[in-house]
């Protein structure tokens, strides 16, 4: 589990690590001891503590109810619980997701999903929530106006995967690339774009908070970026039955797509910049997993 293996970093950060499940202690502490877990599995056997947490999947009984064959009944299975019918339905469970909460008890930020077949990756949490991971597979370059290092969160993926790429730019001395907003006044902004894939979706980019860069001899106030900064653009992969079809036959997935800016100093306005960004993922295959551990 990704969680585990992050497990050290996140103590590092602070962040103490539990899960609950409505599984009882006994098949808890043998999926431990089979996965080699080592922070806390919390056993909520009536769902107690996952109804007071507002995340009781309720979809799961009424697709058992009388009226389970009701066409947005079927619809709401599909979404929210499983896509291979009521014999795969299991009442009690949760909505999948992580709450983060502070030292006090109160919840500072959550991550849920809307298909239950999608799940963020810990690395994309830690991102988010601005905890940095140690890069892997990591582009890095330069030019004269700035510094960049791309990488993902997460170097494998596999269907439903929520991860995110994550550029760490750093302007030379004196420089500042344009923020969104300076657009209007006739500037290229910083952004990372993506060519299409039908195994993905592609979320709107992140941006950090800007300031604003008063140009004097144009008497211009403009949204830039002078300090370091990280962009991030979340991606999805598809978790339909046909995407995990068509990943069942590969080993990798190549993301390309490039690295866009514009760069000024107090005196010169450079030309737009494009620069190319590949970066190549691992594909954790659920099925071939399972077969090679028979």
């Amino acid at each position: 589990m990704e969680l585990q293996d992050r497990l050290e970093e996140l103590n590092a950060s602070g962040i103490g690590v539990a899960a609950i499940s409505y599984d009882s202690p006994e098949v808890l502490a043998e999926f431990a001891q089979r996965r080699g877990i080592t922070f806390a599995l919390l056993a909520d056997i009536d769902s107690t503590a996952i109804t007071d947490f507002g995340i009781l999947n309720t979809v799961a009984e009424e697709g058992l109810g009388p009226n389970g064959d009701d066409p947005e009944v079927v619809a709401d299975v599909a979404k929210y619980v499983s896509m291979f019918g009521a014999s795969n339905l299991i009442v009690g469970t949760p909505y999948p997701g992580t709450f983060m909460l502070d030292a006090g008890g109160r919840v500072s930020a959550r991550f849920f999903e809307e298909f239950y077949r999608e799940r963020n990756t810990t690395s994309n949490v830690m991102l988010k929530i601005g905890i940095g991971v140690s890069p892997v597979a990591a582009i890095e370059g330069s030019t004269a106006q700035l510094k960049f290092t791309a990488y993902p969160s997460n170097s494998s993926i596999t269907v439903g995967t929520r991860f995110s790429v994550a550029v760490d730019v750093v302007p030379n001395t004196a420089m500042h690339v344009y923020a969104p907003g300076a657009e209007t006044m006739g500037y290229k902004v910083i952004g990372l774009s993506f060519e299409p894939d039908e195994l993905l979706r592609f979320e709107p980019v992140e941006f950090p908070e800007s300031e604003i860069y008063h140009f004097k001899p144009l008497d211009e106030y403009v949204p830039v970026f002078q300090q370091p900064f990280t962009l991030l653009q979340e991606i999805v992969v598809d978790a339909s039955e046909t995407s995990e079809g068509i990943m069942s036959q590969m080993d990798t997935l190549t993301l390309s797509g490039t690295f866009q800016f514009q760069a000024c100093d107090d005196a010169i306005c450079y030309l737009p910049t494009s620069l190319p960004v590949s970066l190549t993922l691992d594909i954790d295959n659920p099925d071939r997993q399972r077969a090679n551990s028979r």
